[in-house]
């Protein structure tokens, strides 16, 4: 399913915002952090609907990303 791309770049840009400040990151850094993981891939190509996700739970996906 495809998200309504103008609704999609709003939540982006909740995603980015809620991760720089819960990790205490720029949001140039969690801008380059979100547009370089496997999540803002998952996302744009509609898998699995992950842009049905809370904003709080793909920051924590995110999160799980970046300890690998």
């Amino acid at each position: 399913m495809n998200a309504n791309p103008i609704l999609l770049q709003k939540k982006y840009a909740r995603i980015i915002e809620l991760f720089a400040k819960e990790n205490g990151v720029s949001l140039n850094k969690a801008l380059d952090i979100f547009y370089n993981s496997e999540t803002y891939k998952l996302m744009s190509e509609g898998v699995s609907d992950m842009h049905c996700m809370s904003d709080e739970y793909l920051v924590q996906e995110l999160v799980k990303e970046q300890r690998i």
